[in-house]
């Protein structure tokens, strides 16, 4: 099963804090969470998350509101594979699969399940020579749309090339 997704994170150069996750599966099903645990004093005070991540969150008396062992138990839950394990893809990926492998401590930690690494969609498509791509008109730095985004890429360059 193939897994589309998407974190919005607090990061300074030496650490990534999960602010939300966004996932959707190949199936169509989806999950979404903000990490109530957060640095969300260091979240005030920086401009750019305040400006394009914050605004998207939903009231802090959403359900989708968890706690950082919530969302690791709810993540290992839907991240569960088919008879072809788990595929997971993001665009940058690098610090996604940081932050989604943090919810689990060290890599090592992460459940058995959920592979050591994430497919990169832009690597994908530049091995494709960078063809159009839908254009995502609402929802940027909303992890779970930016999540739907992605799949629809994918979905709309017929899945990755037979290189990677």
């Amino acid at each position: 099963m193939r897994y589309f997704y998407d974190t919005e994170f607090l990061e300074n150069g030496h650490t990534i804090d999960l602010i939300s996750i966004g996932i959707v599966a190949e199936d169509g099903s989806e999950y979404y969470a903000v990490n109530k645990t957060a640095l969300w004093d260091r979240i005030a005070q920086d401009p750019w998350l305040m400006d394009n991540v914050v605004p998207h969150l939903p009231p802090r008396t959403d359900p989708d509101w968890k706690t950082h062992v919530e969302i690791a138990n709810d993540v290992s839950s839907f991240l569960m594979p088919d008879e072809d394990g788990i595929e997971l893809w993001a665009d940058y990926a690098a610090y996604d699969h940081v932050a989604l492998a943090q919810l689990f401590g060290r890599m090592i930690n992460l459940p058995p399940q959920i592979p050591m690494f994430t497919h990169e969609f832009q690597q994908a498509w530049n091995a494709m020579g960078r063809p159009a791509l839908p254009e995502q008109t609402d929802g940027l730095h909303y992890a779970l749309a930016d999540a739907r985004h992605l799949k629809a890429c994918f979905e709309h360059l017929g899945g990755p090339p037979a290189s990677i």
